[in-house]
């Protein structure tokens, strides 16, 4: 019980952050199972499975407000989808142990942009086309393989092309539905077709998944009061300060400082 409600309360956490800025939910969720000795690819398929329940709430509730520009939605997600399955495949190809240290490395430089970004204002001006399919291909790809990034370089590289804020993160947030569910599914089929055997099984993560999706379905609502009590740059700098010292705790065990 003490683990679900610690899950939960990252999960609240991550998603709160998530829904307000677009970005965060699978990196946080991701770095904090990494903290706790998940192997990556058992983490990554973790945060996707949760974010399956935690991005229908708040993609919904994005849909109600009328935050989502359908043209953007419809370039962005079959490279997205794409990008998600080669990162799967990727990150299921090989040794948890091997991996490790890339993905931290990953999760820091995330924490330390949020951080940079926190300081700098965006001029909103109409986001070209031609950058969707790159950056879409990229943010799944890292996501997958990363655990999270859909939301920190989807929301970022749209929004340091001018995109619109409203408009970026409700965007961002509905298509995260299908990125998670078709990196699931690729997870799955690997698990199926033998190509990858979890550690230790998949049951010993429930408790984990299931604190993370009570407590992300639990703060999706909450995502408008967020973006009206505190300022972007604060929220910024908080989940921002929060990745990069948990990656940094995880490159320590890694180097044997602690």
């Amino acid at each position: 019980m003490e683990d679900f409600l610690l899950f939960a309360a990252v999960g609240f956490l991550a998603q709160a952050v998530d829904g307000a800025l677009g970005m965060a939910y699978g990196v946080i969720s991701s770095t904090v199972l990494l903290a706790f000795g998940v192997p990556p690819a058992q983490a990554s398929a973790s945060a996707h499975a949760a974010e399956l329940f935690t991005t229908a709430a708040s993609g919904s509730a994005h849909l109600y407000h009328r935050n989502i520009d359908w043209k953007l939605f419809r370039r962005l997600i079959p490279f997205g989808i794409g990008g998600g399955i080669l990162g799967a495949y990727v990150l299921t190809s090989f040794d948890g142990d091997q991996v490790k240290p890339f993905v931290t490395t990953y999760l820091a430089v995330i924490g330390i942009w949020l951080l940079i970004r926190s300081f700098r204002r965006i001029p909103t001006n109409p986001v070209k086309l031609r950058i969707v399919a790159p950056l879409g291909a990229a943010a799944g790809f890292l996501d997958a393989a990363g655990g999270g990034g859909w939301g920190p370089v989807a929301t970022t590289g749209l929004l340091g092309a001018g995109g619109q804020p409203r408009f970026v993160i409700g965007t961002v947030n509905a298509s995260e539905f299908l990125i998670a569910l078709s990196v699931s599914l690729s997870f799955l089929a690997a698990f199926v077709t033998g190509h990858w055997q979890p550690v230790g099984g998949l049951g010993n993560y429930l408790t984990s998944v299931g604190g993370l999706i009570i407590g992300g379905v639990l703060a999706a609502p909450l995502a408008g009061w967020m973006v009206k009590a505190l300022k972007e740059s604060t929220l910024l700098r908080l989940v921002g300060t929060l990745i990069t010292l948990l990656a940094s705790y995880q490159t320590l065990e890694l180097t044997g400082v602690l």
